[in-house]
């Protein structure tokens, strides 16, 4: 494993932390409805666990709620009772073939407890992130040790993957204020 094997396999990782983070923000609510709130519902479907996304057409119907159609008409009944059951504090009703799943209003204080979410959210993935840091500069090390690299080489090395782990870290800010911004607006 060379130097460049190890600073690109770190950015990977990386780039997967923040696609983490994206998923995870993308299913914090907001004040508005999205299909992407009902991302981790889980709907028994002939005995197994299956997404809700693939028993049911997700849509919004307005800027507050969103419609699940499903594809089998005996399903409205479990799909109903799984959105009611998740953690998300949504109230479903059958509206003859359709489920209308309406996203009441944030309160300050819901909004506020979201934020706290979404910090938390960032804080997982910075430690992901330095984590990732931690692992590259083992392998350098190790690298030195076994006397593939100099020391020079073994800080210069280092150097870089601080600077991108500051990168990602500062990306990590971005995304968070972004999302706390979403929420917090009215």
């Amino acid at each position: 494993m060379s130097v460049a094997d190890v600073k690109k396999n770190a950015q990977d990782r990386m780039n997967k932390s923040i696609e983490t983070l994206k998923n995870d923000l993308a299913k914090v609510r907001t004040g508005r409805a999205h299909t992407g709130i009902l991302d981790h519902v889980m709907v028994d479907y002939y005995g197994s666990p299956t997404p809700l996304s693939g028993v049911a057409n997700l849509t919004l119907l307005d800027a507050r709620t969103i419609g699940v159609q499903p594809w089998e008409k005996k399903m409205l009944a479990v799909i109903e009772k799984a959105i009611r059951e998740s953690d998300l504090g949504l109230n479903p009703s059958s509206f003859g073939e359709m489920i209308r799943v309406p996203t009441p209003p944030l309160t300050e204080e819901r909004r506020k407890e979201m934020v706290k979410l979404c910090k938390s959210e960032a804080e997982d993935a910075k430690i992901a992130v330095r984590n990732i840091r931690r692992d590259a500069n083992e392998q350098l090390k190790k690298m030195v040790k076994d006397k593939a690299i100099s020391e020079d080489e073994e800080r210069r090395s280092q150097d870089e993957i601080q600077k991108l782990t500051d990168k990602f870290v500062a990306d990590i800010d971005k995304l968070v204020g972004e999302k706390e911004k979403e929420v917090l607006t009215v």
